[in-house]
Parts: C-alpha cells; sequence; structure tokens
C-alpha cells in the first residue's frame, strides 16, 4: 500500500505527505531533522514520530546543528528524561554525533546538502554503505527513507498522485538521472 492511500486527510500524515515527503531540500536543519525523525523511527511507527516531532524539536533546538553538536552529557541526561521524545540513548547519541558529522561536511563539502549531491546518483545500496560509513545509527530503512523523503531516491508518490506532479516541477534529484541507476 502507497503513503499516497492513507496519508490524505489524516491530521499528521496528510501534511507530511502533502507539503514535505518527497520534496528536495537544501536547507542543512530540515535534512538534520529529517535524518534524526528518521533515526527515532527506526523499529517504531512513523505516526509516534509525527505525533512527538514538535517534542522532538524542542528537545534537540530546533535540530539547529551547532547546538545539537555541543549537547553534553547533562543534555543527554535531559534526553532521557524527557518523556516526550523517544528516549533511546543510542538513538540519542547518533543524533548528536551526527551533527558534529554534519558540522565536519561544512569545511569537506560546504555543507550537508552538498555532500549528499556529490554522491548523487547512486543505486540504494550505494547510498547505504555510504551512510554507514559517514554516520551512526544509518541502515538501509533509515537512510532509504531519508533518502527518499528528501528527494534524492524514487517510491515516495505514487505516479498518478498529485503530490507527485506538485515534486516533479521541483525536479527532484532523482528524476534528473537516468532511472535505470536505482534498479542496480
Amino acid at each position: 500500500m502507497w503513503y499516497c492511500d492513507s496519508a490524505p486527510g489524516h491530521p499528521f500524515h496528510g501534511p507530511y505527505h502533502d507539503t514535505e515527503y518527497g520534496f528536495p531540500t537544501s536547507d542543512e536543519t530540515i535534512l538534520f531533522e529529517r535524518l534524526a525523525m528518521e533515526i527515532m523511527q527506526a523499529g517504531l511507527s512513523w505516526i509516534l514520530i509525527l505525533k512527538k516531532r514538535e517534542n522532538l524539536n524542542a528537545a534537540f533546538s530546533s535540530f539547529d546543528v551547532d547546538k545539537v553538536a555541543a549537547f553534553t552529557d547533562k543534555d543527554v541526561a535531559r534526553l532521557l528524561n524527557d518523556d516526550g521524545i523517544i528516549r533511546n540513548r543510542l538513538k540519542i547519541a547518533a543524533i548528536i554525533e551526527n551533527a558534529k558529522r554534519i558540522q565536519a561536511m561544512r569545511t569537506s563539502h560546504d555543507g550537508f546538502a552538498n555532500w549528499i549531491a556529490s554522491h548523487h546518483p547512486l543505486a540504494k545500496q550505494d547510498w547505504v554503505k555510504v551512510f554507514k560509513k559517514t554516520f551512526k545509527f544509518t541502515g538501509g530503512e533509515i537512510t532509504g527513507e531519508f533518502l527518499m523523503s528528501t528527494g534524492y531516491l524514487p517510491g515516495v508518490h505514487r505516479p498518478d498522485c498529485p503530490i507527485f506532479d506538485k515534486i516533479a516541477t521541483e525536479k527532484p534529484p532523482w528524476m534528473t538521472v537516468d532511472a535505470s541507476i536505482y534498479d542496480a
């Protein structure tokens, strides 16, 4: 079943489906939030993450990379006691460490978005290798969903979904290359 079949009209899934999922972005904060949300979702339902999104943003300083990278053990303790978020030590540690790695990308690639773009296009299994080498807590599902949600991999919306056409006007990266790369 496609997300397009169940999301429209839903109070949490609907807005995400209609305005974010699959739309390309180069905004570092949005990319970082999306990666963190995918990490938090591992083993859980997406609706839980969407319901906790506001709390996650508050707990993680609106996903400001510099602020999260500066989190200390005191912040980790605060997060582990925050019942408004997913209180998983490994996920929290990964998000903090990934913020530091994104900071480093400012020097190496002039930012997270450029780092992603420098690896495009890749088949999903190759993206997974790159992400696992670069970030903490990023396996196949997390990497694939992150890249689909940000326009780097196809498969987000059915071709007959009205949102598919809206996304197409923004020319997401996956639409700019020969689609056979994704069949590899």
